[in-house]
């Protein structure tokens, strides 16, 4: 069986929607080495992330080179035919045009529609593309995955899909998660480089008013611990970190870190290094710094919200907080400082991880393609 994907997150995208794209191609060539794996996308390159059994694949004429999007949206069907693909998975919210036509199966992954939760977060513009190709996507493939309960009921609400139609399939995150950092390591590849000298909590966002860390910060100011603790944001910058950056220097506060650009294998360490993770966000698709944080053995305590509780499990000590509550979010912070045995918050982690295991979900996609 040949298999295609647009590979466009999975290259040039290093937070969520690339690392699900990683995940997925990835996890497939590794448990199933005899299909055929096509990757494309304009700038597709070999030494650049994927296994090396993947086939690459990139626009051949100089205006699809010159062009690329036109190529993507509609004129690849062309090349997966050539390329006899039976099924086309689009792993970002969308697929091209003329797969129907081209009678090739389709299969396309949801991540969230917060553009129709909270539009004020997007131009107009970028809401009417978003939607245009989302509702063509759910229209005309085959099969769609949603990467949460969540996600499956707003697909169903905004757009009407029939439930039967989706699969929820979770994602795994980076087998890096599941390796315990020593407490050396620790100290020498990430408090010393980055200057953590105290004990912290974390969290780790892009940083942008959905993710709400400017509450969090509030929160954390709040409780006025001095010395003892710092916070650590870690996320792609947007306008909204001004906010935050404008509080700190009005409060003169100055134990809260902020880094929008680290390396990816240092994250592992970062989460082990802290002493709780904090995920304020107000909406989530699915939430992969909380499933990393998890694996990671880190005490989490998260937003009431969205799908959150999904992934995290509800046995959790203490863990959940309204977002819109600067007060509740301290509140749990202070509960988790003072509690005497803190791993009444990780404790369930054992059972909760199992809905994602990485080799389950993967066979879950290669059952939903030979199906097809």
């Amino acid at each position: 069986m040949n298999l295609g994907f647009d590979a466009k997150r999975y290259f040039h995208n290093h937070t969520g929607l690339g690392n699900y794209s990683r995940f997925v191609v990835d996890s497939l060539i590794a448990m199933y080495p005899d299909c055929g794996y096509f990757l494309y996308d304009s700038k597709a390159k070999s030494d650049n992330h994927a296994d090396a059994r993947a086939f690459f694949r990139t626009p051949k004429r100089f205006l699809h080179q010159k062009m690329p999007a036109l190529w993507r949206t509609v004129r690849l069907a062309n090349d997966l035919v050539a390329d006899k693909i039976d099924v086309f998975h689009g792993l970002s919210n969308e697929i091209p045009l003329g797969l129907g036509a081209a009678k090739i199966k389709t299969v396309v992954t949801i991540h969230d529609l917060i553009f129709m939760r909270f539009p004020d977060t997007y131009t107009r513009i970028d809401r009417a593309i978003y939607r245009q190709k989302v509702k063509y996507a759910c229209r005309v493939a085959d099969k769609v995955v949603a990467v949460s309960h969540q996600t499956k009921a707003d697909i169903v609400h905004y757009f009407n899909v029939e439930p039967k139609k989706i699969e929820v399939v979770y994602q795994g995150c980076h087998k890096q998660f599941n390796q315990k950092i020593s407490d050396t390591k620790i100290l020498t590849s990430v408090k010393a480089r980055y200057n953590l000298k105290k004990r912290y909590f974390l969290c780790v966002s892009t940083i942008s008013e959905r993710k709400n860390q400017l509450n969090l910060v509030k929160a954390f100011h709040s409780l006025n611990l001095g010395d003892a603790f710092d916070l650590v944001l870690v996320g792609g910058k947007t306008t909204y970190q001004l906010e935050i950056e404008q509080y700190i220097f009005k409060h003169k506060i100055q134990n809260i870190k902020i880094f929008n650009v680290l390396p990816f294998e240092d994250f592992p360490a970062l989460y082990q290094g802290s002493e709780c993770v904090v995920y304020p966000s107000i909406f989530e698709g699915f939430g992969i710094p909380v499933l990393e944080a998890m694996h990671s053995g880190v005490p989490v305590l998260a937003a009431d919200s969205s799908c959150l509780q999904e992934v995290l499990g509800r046995s959790g000590a203490s863990t959940y907080f309204n977002p819109f509550s600067v007060e509740e979010i301290a509140e749990a912070m202070r509960i988790f400082n003072t509690s005497e045995d803190k791993s009444l918050y990780t404790k369930h982690y054992a059972d909760q991880l199992r809905s994602f295991d990485a080799k389950t979900n993967t066979q879950k996609l290669m059952n939903l393609y030979q199906n097809l």
